[in-house]
């Protein structure tokens, strides 16, 4: 990715895992790839020739061995579509669980 991009952006997570994506969700292939030609892209005006040091970000992975091109979209779009799905629900278990324990706090 470019990651010299404006609309890059990454996450450090505190197991060490990194999330990195285009905010404008234009990069099908994140982590690994931008669209080659991306109408959008636009260097970060902030730090244009900076030099960054080893410590901001780990590397990024290996890209492994996949489908490419439209293919590979497809099945991102797939998984996104089923993690929102997921999500969602996930998101309204919470919401019960948390109201059973308010309940449980006040009767006390």
């Amino acid at each position: 990715m470019r990651e010299e991009c404006k609309n890059y952006q990454s996450r450090t997570y505190p197991s060490g895992e990194v999330a990195r994506f285009c905010r404008l969700d234009l990069a099908p292939e994140a982590p690994w790839k931008c669209p080659d030609n991306c109408p959008m892209y636009s260097p970060r005006m902030a730090d244009v020739g900076w030099q960054h040091g080893s410590l901001l970000e780990p590397p990024i992975e290996e890209r492994p061995e996949m489908i490419e091109g439209e293919d590979a979209a497809k099945i991102l779009d797939e998984a996104e579509d089923i993690i929102n799905e997921v999500g969602h629900k996930v998101v309204e278990e919470f919401q019960k669980e948390n109201t059973k324990r308010r309940r449980w706090h006040r009767k006390k």
